[in-house]
C-alpha cells in the first residue's frame, strides 16, 4: 500500500504488518488496518449496536447515542477478545507486555448529526478529575470500527497526524482551550473549534466497513457533520498495560463485575483487572 493524503509515509496496512502498524501509531499517532473484520462479523456488530442503542435513539431528540461499556452488554463484541488477528495487533501496540481491557464504546449517529468539535481523549490527572482521565492516562490506543465505512460526508473522523506528541503546538491561528482539551481560533469565544476542513495539518479518515482505525490517546480528532442518509454505527475498544496502577479508582460497577464473571478462562487474563467505568465518580484528592 502506498502513501495517501499527501503524507510522505504509509498509514494503511495489512493486518500481518504488525511492526509497521505499531511504528506508525507511535510516530504519527494513528494507523489504519485494512480488512480487519470479515463482512459477516461487520453485519453482526451492526445489529448489536442497533440492539443496544436504537430504542433510545428512537425515543430521544438527540442525534447521537453512546454506550460507554459496550463490551459488557454485547456478547458478540466480546468475542473479539479471542479473535487472534485483532489481539495480535493489540499485543503489538503494547510491546507484548501483559494487557488488560481498558474500555469500550459504541456510537449510533443519525443522519444530520452535528459535528463533534476537535478534542483529545487524554485528560490530565489534575484534581478534580473523573473516570475518563484515569482511563485515558494509561497509554491505551483506541481501536475503532466504523461499521458503515466513513468519509467526510458521512459523519467521518478527522485527525491531525503527529498531534499526539506532548510538545505539539496548536495549529497556526489557533490556541488551546483549558487543559489542552481542544483548540479554537485565536480570539474566538467558542468553547472549541468545530470545523474539520480549515485546520492546518488535518486530514479526513476514509475507511471501509471492517477496517480498523487506531489512534493514540493524545491524538487530536473531530467528527464531520453527518451528511449521509444511513445511520452511522461504530464500536471500539482499547487495552492498557496490566501494570498501569492508577492512584484512585471507583468501586467496580455491577455490570463490569458480571461481565468479568461471564468471561471464559481463555479471556480471564484480559479482564481480571478491568475497571469498568463510572462517569459519576470524581477524584477525592490530588494523585
Amino acid at each position: 500500500m502506498t502513501a495517501a493524503h499527501g503524507l510522505p509515509y504509509r498509514f494503511e496496512f495489512d493486518q500481518e504488518e504488525l511492526a509497521e502498524i505499531r511504528a506508525c501509531n507511535e510516530q504519527h499517532g494513528f494507523a489504519i488496518v485494512k480488512n480487519m473484520l470479515p463482512p459477516g462479523m461487520v453485519e453482526m456488530l451492526k445489529a448489536e449496536v442497533r440492539r443496544v442503542l436504537e430504542d433510545n435513539a428512537r425515543s430521544s431528540p438527540d442525534d447521537t447515542q453512546v454506550s460507554v461499556n459496550f463490551m459488557e452488554v454485547s456478547p458478540v463484541f466480546a468475542t473479539l477478545l479471542t479473535y487472534e488477528p485483532l489481539m495480535c495487533i493489540a499485543r503489538e501496540l503494547h510491546g507484548h507486555e501483559p494487557i488488560t481491557l481498558n474500555r469500550s464504546a459504541a456510537i449510533y449517529k443519525k443522519p444530520g448529526a452535528r459535528p463533534m468539535s476537535w478534542h483529545t481523549d487524554w485528560v490530565p490527572l489534575a484534581h478534580p478529575y473523573g473516570a475518563d482521565a484515569v482511563l485515558n492516562n494509561s497509554g491505551a490506543s483506541s481501536m475503532w470500527f466504523y461499521l458503515n465505512g466513513i468519509d467526510a460526508k458521512r459523519g467521518g473522523l478527522a485527525i491531525i497526524p503527529d498531534s499526539h506528541k506532548e510538545d505539539w503546538e496548536a495549529p497556526e491561528g489557533f490556541e488551546f482551550t483549558a487543559r489542552k482539551g481542544s483548540f479554537r481560533r485565536i480570539g474566538s469565544e467558542l468553547p472549541a473549534h468545530d470545523r474539520m476542513d480549515d485546520v492546518p495539518g488535518a486530514m479526513p479518515v476514509i475507511a471501509e466497513p471492517g477496517d480498523l482505525i487506531i489512534f493514540a490517546e493524545r491524538t487530536y480528532h473531530g467528527v464531520y457533520k453527518h451528511c449521509g442518509s444511513v445511520t452511522r454505527l461504530s464500536c471500539a475498544m482499547s487495552f492498557r498495560n496490566t501494570n498501569y496502577q492508577p492512584g484512585q479508582v471507583w468501586p467496580l460497577p455491577e455490570s463490569a463485575g458480571r461481565f468479568i464473571s461471564s468471561c471464559s478462562d481463555e479471556v480471564k487474563p484480559l479482564v481480571e483487572k478491568y475497571l469498568g467505568i463510572d462517569r459519576m465518580w470524581i477524584s477525592s484528592s490530588a494523585p
